[in-house]
């Protein structure tokens, strides 16, 4: 059985409409917010540290247009970005925080990086720490890889057993922003062990898990059947070299179901099985690394809400979920636990992330009102807090 891993808390500085945050976070975490909070932003800091040490921070910036565009635009100029995760899995817990500078000319470098594992039992502390493309400091015994100043340095350790569940467990996070027109199009095959971002290949995946984990499969049909009514089930269809969706659906005056292609199913429908395959799909390694999905409410109907709640919390039992919504019928579930909310809110193009005050989580508590109320009423605030906010370094 894979082994759990949790982003304990989320640092950053001067990223995108970000200028300081310091959240932490629980098993399952709801950031609620009007659009254009910041709730995006958010989430795609976690996904560019996946996707740098997947594929390489000069990819992950030029995707976003480059360091400036990431690093935050204000009258006071910042030089630089940060970003810094705090972690935890059964056997290890720790820290890993990076600080990227903008150079003459667009160009950029890692002016400091650190990383920290506190081992349980199986070998000491390991760490090392970065200053301006110098290793200063290290608990490695051995000569250490180069230190190159457009790369994590992370990357370069990740062969090394003391540093390797890190990068493993940061480089699973996924982030998920599923496209319902890319998932109707015919697919070429590929081995379905991780769904892509925009859930493309979704028919893979399900594949993969009809073959090797049929009780998850079944979870993701089972909350898509009450999700979608008349859905049965999704498989995969093979078209010849191609591949895509088959559902079958029950239709009115037939004893059997039928069988429809992706072609032909809403935009709900696809989106909610990307949705509940990004949350029940076996992990590709050892670690079931937290899952971000935004809004896996859009397209649904606010009756499937409940049940997409649901499922959304059943997951986080498997690996840590963060969402982001601002649907106030995803959050009228009673079984909503308020610390779980996360309000971000935009002030003066800067944003805020914070848990819900006090008089918010009093209200929910006392059942005076439930979480999408004070949603409707615009009275999720976040709690307010001296601007003395967790230093990267």
């Amino acid at each position: 059985m894979p082994e759990r891993f949790d982003l304990t808390s989320v640092t950053l500085r001067e990223y995108r409409s970000i200028a300081r945050c310091h959240v932490a976070l629980r098993p399952f975490n709801l950031l609620v917010g009007p659009n254009g909070s910041g709730k995006s932003n958010f989430v795609d800091s976690l996904r560019l540290v996946s996707q740098s040490l997947n594929e390489n921070l000069d990819n992950a910036l030029r995707e976003r247009g480059g360091v400036a565009e990431v690093r935050r635009r204000s009258t006071g100029h910042p030089r630089h970005f940060g970003i810094g995760l705090s972690f935890r899995s059964a056997r290890f817990s720790g820290e890993f925080k990076f600080q990227i500078g903008a150079v003459a000319g667009g160009d950029y470098r890692v002016t400091r990086e650190t990383c920290r594992v506190n081992w349980q039992f199986e070998r000491p502390d390991s760490f090392y720490d970065l200053r301006e493309g110098e290793l200063v400091e290290s608990s490695m015994n051995h000569a250490s890889p180069r230190v190159v100043a457009d790369r994590l340095f992370l990357v370069a350790v990740s062969g090394l057993p003391e540093f390797r569940p890190v990068f493993d467990g940061l480089a699973g996070v996924n982030v998920f922003n599923m496209n319902p027109d890319v998932m109707r199009e015919p697919q070429k095959p590929d081995p379905g062990d991780l769904l892509r971002r925009d859930g493309s290949n979704v028919a893979s995946v399900l594949e993969t898990l009809r073959r090797t984990r049929p009780d998850l499969k079944a979870n993701v049909e089972d909350y898509l059947r009450r999700i979608v009514p008349g859905i049965e089930s999704a498989d995969r269809l093979e078209i010849g070299a191609w591949e895509t969706l088959a559902f079958r659906q029950l239709v009115a005056g037939s004893p059997n179901p039928w069988s429809f292609q992706s072609t032909s199913m809403s935009d709900g429908t696809l989106r909610a099985l990307g949705v509940l395959v990004a949350l029940f799909a076996v992990p590709n390694g050892s670690l079931w690394s937290p899952v971000a999905i935004e809004e896996p409410e859009s397209a649904l109907h606010p009756a499937a809400a409940g049940y997409l709640f649901d499922a959304l919390q059943t997951a986080s039992e498997l690996r840590q979920v963060i969402a982001t919504t601002h649907s106030p019928e995803l959050l009228d579930s009673e079984d909503l636990d308020p610390r779980s909310l996360l309000s971000v809110r935009a002030d003066d193009g800067k944003t805020v992330i914070a848990p819900v005050n006090g008089a918010g989580i009093e209200a929910i508590r006392s059942r005076l009102f439930t979480a999408g109320e004070l949603h409707r009423l615009d009275q999720l605030d976040p709690e307010p807090s001296p601007d003395v906010a967790q230093e990267l370094f």
